[in-house]
């Protein structure tokens, strides 16, 4: 197969901005879309769910948003539910230092 299977992934949309936002807290939406590679109309729907879901608040500092993760919130699935959105976030962190080479990988 030449290309990979794009039915599912196991990351889903949601997973992947709380990442791309503790990244870059003031990002835009469409840099969200852009990092996460889902189009703006799915970020800003993606945010309004984890800002309803205690996941995050949005602030204004000046004409643009700054978000401001809840990191000890919990996932919401029962399986998850003794993890919370730190775990993910420093996974994340620690994936994005792999791919610039800033972390050594134990073999």
């Amino acid at each position: 197969m030449d290309r990979p299977d794009r039915r599912w992934t196991v990351l889903t949309h949601h997973a992947r901005v709380l990442a791309a936002i503790a990244r870059e807290p003031s990002a835009r939406l469409r840099d969200l879309a852009v990092s996460c590679e889902i189009t703006e109309r799915a970020v800003q729907a993606v945010v309004a769910d984890l800002e309803e879901g205690g996941y995050l608040r949005r602030g204004r500092v000046g004409r643009h948003n700054r978000y401001t993760l809840s990191l000890d919130q919990p996932f919401r699935h029962p399986a998850g539910a003794r993890l919370c959105v730190r775990a993910l976030v420093e996974l994340a962190a620690g994936q994005a230092d792999r791919h610039r080479g800033d972390t050594q990988v134990p073999h």
